[in-house]
Formats: structure tokens, sequence, C-alpha cells
């Protein structure tokens, strides 16, 4: 795969590691680094930024992950399964295994929200990294959201980076210490 790539038009890119949203403008030379999740890394004069699976064509690739396919429960709220399964699509920028495999998100949970009409369901989720001094948690953050966002019954989601408890290998599932060659 050649990862020289030249943009075909503007996209609106995630900032690594801060997290904003930044356009970057048609003609943008890049360098794709990591393909995971459906998004893109890519390195370009100016910095490092992730490209969602559904602006992939402006890389000359096939776009995705514009929608999720998943019925809602029987009240409208996400299927908790869907948002397992799109939270496994997140990756840090520099670790090929999922946040869920990393043992980085502890715990998710789906409240309805009350005071909008209709009712609408918001997801929670408290994760950490894989240490207190990593600057990628903003951009992690801004992908998992965005992600969970496309499931459908979800109106909004909290992404919340937590340092307690600290984060540590044994918290990698069986399936993310094969990946790394830590088994």
């Amino acid at each position: 795969m050649n990862r020289e790539r030249i943009l075909s038009r503007e996209v609106l890119a995630t900032q690594i590691p801060a997290g904003d949203k930044m356009t970057l403008r048609p003609e943008t030379k890049v360098f794709i680094h990591q393909t995971l999740g459906g998004s893109y890394t890519v390195q370009t004069d100016f910095g490092l930024f992730r490209i969602d699976g559904k602006d992939a064509d402006a890389l000359g690739e096939q776009a995705t992950g514009t929608t999720v396919s998943a019925a809602t429960l029987a009240d409208g709220a996400p299927d908790p399964e869907a948002v397992w399964s799109q939270l496994r699509q997140v990756f840090d920028p520099e670790i090929p295994v999922n946040i869920v495999d990393l043992g980085l998100v502890y715990s998710m949970d789906v409240a309805k929200i009350e005071d909008q009409t209709p009712p609408g369901f918001r997801v929670n989720v408290a994760m950490t990294l894989t240490a207190p001094g990593c600057g990628m948690g903003p951009a992690i953050a801004e992908d998992a959201k965005s992600k969970i966002l496309l499931v459908p019954g979800v109106s909004d989601a909290d992404v919340r980076i937590t340092w307690e408890p600290p984060w540590n290998q044994q918290m990698i599932s069986e399936e993310g210490k094969m990946k790394l060659g830590l088994i």
C-alpha cells in the first residue's frame, strides 16, 4: 500500500494528541501511519491527525464507518453490546490494540435523558490511559465519542478520562497481550 497521499478534498480531522478538530485543505500531502478501527492516522507537514473512515475517499480509499447496524432495545435505548463493539474500534494512535482489549475502558453505562423531547439516551464512559503523561487522551476520547454517537438510540456521549485505579499491564485482555507479543 502506498502510504503517501494527497487529499482530494477538504477534511475535518482530529489533531493528535490535542483532540481538537481542524480542517485539512485539499492538496495537503499526508503519510498514512495507521489504519486501525476504520480511521486513519496521518502525518502532515504540520502534525499528526486522525481522519474518520467516512472521509477515507479524500485519501483515495473506500469510505466506511458512517452507520452501525444494530437494533435499539424495546424502550429505544441503544444496545450496550453495540456500544462495546464501537469501543473496540477505537485505537491509541501508537498501539495496535483497541482500548477495550488494552483494559483502558473502566465502565460504560446508558442513561435516559429526561429533559429532551423526545427523551434520548446518553452513553457515559470512564476510561484511562496507559500513563498519566500520555498526550493522546483527548484524541482517543474524541474518537470514542464519535464512534459511540453512530450507535442507534444514542443522542449524546460523555467520555471521561480517570486515573483511578491506575492502569497496569494486567488489565490487558489475553487477545491484547497476544497482539502485543506479551504471551
